[in-house]
């Protein structure tokens, strides 16, 4: 993967932190910059931690999937789109209720649900036989920044503005996949 397919597979992962981000911002009452890195660290160490475990997953399967892998990618990457803009709309739908996004309990939940795209996602880098430690590090680190900027953003404007991140999170994801299933089959 070039780095740029690379950065907007960071960014379409780390819409699911930034929208949770968004929310603990808006019910904390205390937006110190330690609590932002604390929530941003959190989210985006469990993004580069799952994608590095799903890669080590993926390693075992390569060798038996080598010929439709590229399949399995687009498929993977697809359904997590759709899913990230199913769940977005249900969200919606049934009001978010307040959680306490500082407690180590609840932040440790977050990082793993919001994470559990990247641990797919990371079975699909090693199917594409991509380096995952330049791979995991950027997901890391542009999940760390928009989880910054989602907890400053979600306590100052919030409750004003009605957001539709996961919707944007999904496109990406879809069209990553889209373009996958492209290079591998119409433009090789």
């Amino acid at each position: 993967m070039f780095y740029f397919e690379v950065l907007l597979l960071a960014v379409g992962l780390s819409m699911d932190s930034l929208a949770v981000s968004v929310a603990g911002g808006a019910v904390i009452r205390q937006c110190t910059v330690g609590n932002i890195t604390k929530i941003a660290s959190v989210l985006g160490a469990f993004q580069a931690g799952m994608t590095a475990a799903g890669y080590l997953a993926g390693i075992g399967f390569e060798k038996y999937i080598r010929t439709f892998d590229h399949w399995i990618a687009f498929l993977l990457l697809f359904y997590l789109g759709i899913k990230m803009i199913y769940e977005g709309q249900q969200k919606k739908e049934s009001g978010e209720c307040c959680f306490n996004p500082l407690k180590i309990q609840t932040l440790v939940g977050l990082g793993i649900a919001t994470s559990i795209d990247a641990l797919a996602v990371g079975i699909s880098l090693a199917i594409l036989k991509s380096p995952l430690f330049i791979e995991a590090f950027i997901i890391g680190i542009v999940t760390f920044g928009f989880s910054a900027f989602g907890v400053y953003f979600g306590n100052r404007f919030g409750n004003k503005l009605n957001l539709r991140i996961e919707l944007i999170g999904g496109l990406i994801l879809i069209g990553i996949g889209a373009k996958i299933l492209l290079d591998h089959t119409v433009l090789s």
